[in-house]
């Protein structure tokens, strides 16, 4: 029965990707993840589709630094509710949602483009930052964030 019990695979369909092993432009609006994710395998059923009720347990559904492109012990570090790891997963989204203020506050009441915010942003950036963007990358992203907010208000 032990046996049994060790090799049956889970029954239980992934609520991050609803069965399909694959994160969608659908998932992420629905998980409210705009700017945080990009569609990509699911990294919460490792792209089965099925998922544990041990994982279901430990993980929200919805934890924005879990993704595909997290080195395999990084990944299982978050699913055992690692304290240091949930830390980091915590600055990094905060880092993300400051950043995406940042670029809203400018773009909003400053009405600057995303170089002008990119190339002020990294004028202010410590030496030391936790986490740290390359310009063009920056721009990409202040254009995304730009983007959402113009669809939002057609």
């Amino acid at each position: 029965m032990f046996f049994f019990n060790l090799f049956k695979k889970s029954d239980l369909e992934c609520p991050r990707c609803l069965g399909k092993g694959f994160v969608d432009w659908e998932d992420i609006r629905r998980l409210n993840k705009q700017l945080k994710w990009v569609p990509a395998p699911c990294a919460y059923c490792n792209a089965s589709g099925r998922t544990t009720p041990e994982i279901l347990s430990k993980v929200p559904v919805d934890t924005t630094y879990l993704t595909i492109d997290l080195p395999e012990s990084e990944i299982e570090k978050i699913k055992n509710a690692d304290p240091e790891t949930l830390e980091k997963g915590r600055q990094k989204e905060l880092f993300v949602d400051n950043l995406i203020l940042y670029a809203l506050h400018h773009y909003q009441t400053k009405n600057m483009d995303a170089e002008s915010i990119a190339d002020l942003y990294l004028k202010t950036e410590e030496e030391t930052a936790l986490f740290s963007l390359e310009r063009e990358n920056l721009i990409q992203y202040i254009e995304r964030v730009i983007e959402l907010k113009k669809s939002e208000l057609n």
